[in-house]
C-alpha cells in the first residue's frame, strides 16, 4: 500500500488501485497493510476516477455533494478534507452557510446552493440512520459568538469548544467560555 494525504494505492488480488482520498480519510487510515475503504467510481469521457472513504457516512455525504450543480468531485473532496462528514451534515441541516464557506473555493452562492439542494436529503437520511446529524448545541453557538466578539478566530475557537464539549457535553455557556479562554 502506498499512502499520501490526497491519494492511496491499494493492492487487491495483485492489482493496484489508485484512489483519491480526503484528509479525513487519510487521518483514519491505519499503518497496517490491511485496509478497508468504501469506494465510489466516477466515469468521465477522459478518465475513470476512483474515490476512497474511511466510512460509509463519508461516502454518502460525498455522493450527495456531487449532485449539487457547481460541486464536482474535487470540490466535494476538498470539503471533506476541511470538514468532517458530521460537520458538513450539521452545517447543511442547520443552514449554516458560513461553515461551508470556510472551505477553499466555496463562495456564498455555492454554499447556499448546497444547503438548498441537500437540506431535505440530509434530514431524511439522518432519520433513516445513515447519516447522523448532531442537534444544534445552543451553548456552543453562544460561546462561539462570545469568543468571536472577543476577537478570537472562529475556526480555532470552534475546535476548542468542540474539545470542551467532548469532555463535558452538559457544560454551560459560561463554563465553555472560561475553559476556552484558558486554552486559546
Amino acid at each position: 500500500m502506498e499512502k499520501n494525504p490526497t491519494d492511496v494505492v491499494i493492492e487487491c488480488n495483485g492489482v493496484g488501485y489508485y484512489l483519491n482520498i480526503s484528509l479525513h480519510t487519510y487521518s483514519q487510515l491505519p499503518d497496517s497493510e490491511t485496509v478497508k475503504l468504501f469506494t465510489h467510481l466516477i466515469v468521465r469521457e477522459d478518465a475513470h476516477l476512483l474515490f476512497g472513504f474511511a466510512t460509509r457516512e463519508e461516502r454518502e455525504v460525498f455522493k450527495m455533494l456531487i449532485t449539487v450543480s457547481g460541486v464536482g468531485p474535487s470540490t466535494a473532496r476538498t470539503m471533506l478534507s476541511s470538514l468532517s462528514p458530521d460537520q458538513v451534515a450539521e452545517a447543511i441541516a442547520n443552514e449554516d452557510a458560513k461553515i461551508i464557506q470556510t472551505v477553499k473555493g466555496i463562495g456564498t452562492k455555492t454554499a447556499q446552493r448546497v444547503i438548498l439542494d441537500l437540506k431535505d436529503k440530509i434530514v431524511r437520511q439522518s432519520s433513516d440512520g445513515v447519516i447522523s446529524v448532531p442537534k444544534s448545541n445552543t451553548h456552543k453557538i453562544e460561546a462561539l459568538s462570545a469568543l468571536e466578539t472577543l476577537g478570537f478566530v472562529r475556526k480555532k475557537a470552534e475546535q476548542v469548544c468542540d474539545a470542551i464539549l467532548k469532555e463535558d457535553p452538559q457544560a454551560s455557556v459560561e463554563m465553555i467560555i472560561k475553559l476556552a479562554l484558558k486554552r486559546l
